[in-house]
């Protein structure tokens, strides 16, 4: 009796340029519209207050940061409602774009074996669907500030676009990567998780940036390499806009020193516009190591 010898045949598609790649996507930006649409749709299915929910979300923060810093811990910072809002608005589009991003690729699953199109559109569509939370979340931030008769640092408003711009194309990359990465190995969503919950900390968004910037040795300095922080700090110089406040506490001063002082707005322009090349370059190779492993993903899945 012959021996029959069985081939197997992995299928694998073609790897397509860079440059056919950003071209694919812009070609499916219909589609990337359509999976935002849908992300939302999903979300809020069956809820009785829908896109409210989103707003909600950095209300409770407000509440609960405030009691918990302002009445427990006393942390002295004045006007602590603005501060911890200018950042939740930048850490909650940061975090929803990387740990929706990351899972997108395997929860469509039956999409991507079915049907043909830039998978790529999967994890920028989790970016878009944050991005749309932000700017409803926004509109808290707006009230706020009515409420409260808040003066914003008008001189320095026009960061904030350059600011948004910047951690966009950052969560993109790192969104696009981690997409990639958890098909093969499914503990990337978990490991995710945690590396939110440790970079929420290493980010000043409930203390002052120069609790550890006006320290010396090496902290400041790797302190400094955190990306999110120069969007971070870039939002509340606009929006907090009180670099050293002083309180007056039983006719005693005090100064809590929060954003520096002597910087300008070209001073955070130019930190955000090092991190936007960096973030640039790093999407540019997160598109092609998607691209390279695409191929394999129906496969995987």
């Amino acid at each position: 009796m012959g021996t029959q010898t069985v081939v197997q045949t992995r299928l694998v598609t073609t790897r397509p340029t860079l440059l056919g790649q950003i071209g694919d996507i812009w070609r499916s930006r219909q589609l990337l519209r359509m999976l935002v649409g849908t992300d939302l749709k999903v979300k809020y299915k069956n809820s009785v207050l829908g896109f409210a929910w989103s707003m909600l979300n950095p209300a409770l923060y407000l509440v609960v940061f405030y009691v918990v810093f302002q009445l427990i811990l006393n942390n002295g910072i004045p006007n602590f409602p603005i501060y911890l809002l200018s950042g939740l608005l930048v850490w909650n589009l940061f975090g929803a774009a990387l740990g929706g991003g990351t899972g997108s690729v395997t929860a469509s699953a039956a999409l991507v074996k079915k049907v043909a199109f830039p998978r790529c559109v999967l994890p920028l569509a989790a970016v878009g669907s944050g991005l749309v939370h932000f700017f409803l979340q926004l509109t808290v931030m707006v009230i706020a500030l009515v409420l409260f008769q808040y003066s914003v640092g008008w001189e320095y408003l026009w960061l904030l676009p350059l600011a948004l711009l910047t951690l966009v194309v950052l969560a993109s990359a790192l969104a696009v990567f981690l997409g990639a990465i958890n098909v093969g190995l499914r503990d990337t969503a978990h490991f995710v998780e945690l590396a939110l919950l440790a970079w929420f900390w290493v980010t000043p968004i409930v203390y002052p940036v120069r609790v550890v910037l006006d320290k010396t040795g090496i902290l400041p300095v790797l302190y400094q390499l955190n990306p999110v922080l120069w969007v971070v700090v870039a939002f509340q110089r606009a929006i907090y806009n009180q670099p050293e406040p002083t309180v007056v506490t039983n006719g005693v001063p005090t100064v809590t020193k929060i954003l520096p002082v002597d910087a300008d707005s070209w001073w955070y322009a130019w930190h955000l516009l090092i991190v936007l090349a960096v973030a640039a370059v790093l999407l540019l190779g997160a598109l092609r190591y998607f691209a390279r492993a695409e191929g394999n993903f129906s496969e995987e899945l």
